[in-house]
């Protein structure tokens, strides 16, 4: 009887001795995960900032005749022109601004006088240029620019807001592939099957491109691309995609994208960015958009007797500011 007592009491010590080290290797294990996890949020806690973060680490592309010319749209959108000038104006790499203008009505002088203001605010030479058009067009966003010093235009809205650290990742990605097309907003075309025709074509939105991890083009509204697009655009692309564009009001930015892609033969580039919208919504929330833009996709399709477009599945991510890459 002592003896079975003595054994059960050894092995009851020793089945608490396993379940005591267990339990504080699961204790161990949980401080660990949740160390490891407060130590990346603390690592990304600029991320969550919003889109006044600084771009401290990104020096080099301010050098001396480097950099990027930011070629903005705008109408009509004054306090949204002030709120972007004001926040490109600190990303390192820019180094020259071009609002393009197409009001019926100049600039003010108070307007230049802000917004050439805070740009002097940042401590550093930075060209600033209104492109006033008497035709109120969507080409005008992509007419030549004679006296651009910087090969790389960064293609922008007035409405739309990226961190500079997104927009110079973006620029260091197009600096590898200038002949491209780099940008934020990826959209794709379709062949349509109902009407079985290998050329009749849907154009999709983001959700499609979300579901199937897939896109063929990438929208002028937050873009990178060489600047000998713009001669191309006005001089070389089929004068009837222009003609086509002022007529409908829509599609500039399909017709970049079918230029570019009709030059190189290769898809473009998708970055991943956060984007703040800081404005009202556009044409993209009316009804008919999509069948507006499949018309579109199909008739300069038609212009260049081919599908220039070519499709890709490829993502650039910043690794040192995501957790998954």
């Amino acid at each position: 009887m002592t003896t079975r007592t003595s054994l059960f009491s050894h092995r009851t010590i020793r089945q608490g001795a396993i379940s005591a080290v267990g339990s504080v290797k699961i204790k161990l294990l949980l401080a660990c995960c949740i160390g490891l996890t407060l130590f990346v949020l603390a690592g990304r806690t600029a991320s969550f900032m919003g889109w006044k973060q600084g771009a401290a680490s990104f020096h080099r592309s301010s050098l001396p005749g480097k950099g990027y010319a930011l070629l903005i749209n705008t109408w009509k959108r004054n306090d949204l022109l002030k709120k972007s000038i004001s926040h490109y104006a600190s990303c390192p790499g820019l180094a020259s601004i071009h609002i393009v203008w197409s009001e019926p009505d100049p600039p003010s002088e108070s307007l230049k006088k802000f917004l050439n203001h805070i740009i002097h605010l940042n401590g550093r030479v930075i060209e600033l240029k209104f492109d006033i058009n008497k035709e109120d067009s969507l080409n005008n966003r992509f007419k030549e620019i004679t006296d651009l010093k910087t090969d790389a235009v960064f293609s922008i809205d007035d409405d739309i807001i990226f961190p500079c650290t997104s927009v110079e990742f973006a620029f260091t990605v197009w600096q590898s592939a200038p002949d491209t097309m780099v940008g934020y907003v990826p959209r794709i075309h379709w062949v349509d099957k109902l009407k079985g025709n290998q050329d009749t074509y849907l154009y999709s939105g983001w959700w499609s491109v979300w579901w199937t991890g897939t896109y063929s083009m990438i929208l002028s509204k937050a873009a990178f691309f060489h600047k000998k697009y713009l001669s191309m655009y006005t001089y070389e692309m089929p004068s009837s995609i222009r003609e086509y564009v002022t007529k409908n009001r829509n599609c500039e930015d399909i017709a970049m994208s079918f230029l570019v892609a009709n030059a190189t033969g290769a898809p473009p580039i998708w970055i991943k960015g956060k984007i703040f919208e800081i404005g009202s919504t556009g044409i993209s929330s009316l009804g008919g958009h999509s069948e507006r833009r499949t018309h579109c996709v199909n008739w300069f399709a038609s212009k260049y007797g081919r599908m220039p477009l070519v499709s890709t599945s490829v993502k650039a991510i910043d690794s040192r500011s995501s957790w998954f890459w």
